[in-house]
């Protein structure tokens, strides 16, 4: 692993540190239900600074310029595992009975998706870009930001549209006269009226008018979104100094060898024998599924207010242990080469 690589990872860990100080301090209050600081900076990232960013990015996608062959041989076996630990935690949970508390069984219908977002969204920005420029050059970094333009586009999208999903379901079976119908309406409104999707709906509708973006406009979401980056790093150390590890330490464990193991291996196993992927595109797309959980996972999960401490725990002990699985598949690429 180059040292650029591991000064980005260091930088991360001083970030998490950093907020884990300031929630110890309780420099942010106490985290009381009432006042809780996590929440609120995971509010702000993800109904201000996270919508900017996606807004700008799919309204100045180019189209013609994207490398196809390798989106579709990473986002193919990416979604893949994301809808089979959905699908096999979801059937986990389905038997569980509703209870009269509608807050707690939310909570427990929303936690397949969570978990499939902590097991499938990498950190492709902060360990990413400086892990595919340092290995790979300018043409594997092209390759990289091309992934990452569609990444949380994909990944959020398809998770949105799942956990709003089962939410309406578990409150229609709140609501004696809820039907089919009513399902399905409150389901459409909520995955569609949402932080992640409308925004990128919005950026895809200005996209299609060819129109650039006007100066003011452009540079404002710029500004916004840079801070999605630090403020979720800082999110994590919150949590972490207000929730702790506790007991989740078995199951963060587990989503960490499915997003570190399991995932580049079926990515190197689809990219390479059903879509003829090889060389340089290759690498790119198997280190691409390689990288450690990312933050926006902790914000999925607060959104929803479900597994927060787990996902934190997750993002930082995978992390931690991508300094050692990411040389092991750096092996087995040169080997394949």
């Amino acid at each position: 692993m180059s040292l650029l690589v591991f000064h980005k990872l260091l930088a991360i860990f001083v970030t998490v540190a950093l907020g884990w100080i300031a929630g110890r301090l309780r420099w942010l209050g106490e985290g009381t239900p009432g006042s809780d600081p996590a929440r609120t900076l995971a509010n702000a990232a993800f109904y201000i600074f996270v919508p900017a960013l996606l807004f700008r990015t799919t309204a100045r996608l180019d189209p013609s310029q994207m490398p196809w062959a390798s989106i579709v041989a990473f986002f193919v076996p990416v979604v893949l595992m994301l809808l089979a630990v959905y699908g096999v935690l979801r059937w986990r949970v389905r038997g569980q009975p509703a209870g009269d508390d509608l807050a707690a069984h939310e909570r427990a219908v929303a936690s397949p998706s969570t978990r499939a977002i902590a097991a499938t969204f990498g950190n492709s920005l902060q360990v990413g870009v400086p892990l595919a420029a340092g290995l790979f050059g300018e043409k594997g970094l092209a390759i990289h930001i091309a992934l990452i333009s569609l990444h949380a586009l994909i990944l959020l999208s398809v998770l949105t549209a799942l956990v709003e999903m089962d939410l309406a379901r578990a409150r229609a079976r709140h609501e004696a006269t809820a039907g089919l119908l009513k399902t399905l309406r409150a389901t459409v409104r909520n995955t569609l009226i949402h932080p992640v999707v409308l925004p990128v709906l919005a950026g895809l509708a200005w996209n299609a008018t060819d129109w650039p973006l006007p100066g003011p406009l452009d540079e404002t979401l710029a500004l916004l979104g840079t801070a999605v980056a630090p403020m979720c790093l800082v999110l994590i150390g919150l949590s972490l100094a207000y929730g702790g590890i506790g007991n989740r330490f078995k199951g963060a464990m587990a989503i960490s060898l499915l997003k570190l193991i399991a995932l580049p291996a079926l990515v190197l196993a689809v990219a390479k024998g059903g879509f003829g992927l090889a060389g340089l595109p290759l690498q790119v797309v198997v280190m691409m599924a390689a990288l450690p959980t990312g933050s926006n996972a902790l914000i999925f999960a607060q959104r929803y207010r479900s597994q927060e401490a787990e996902a934190t725990t997750t993002i930082v002990v995978s992390t931690f242990s991508f300094v050692f699985t990411a040389p092991l598949w750096l092996m087995v690429l040169g080997a394949l080469a």
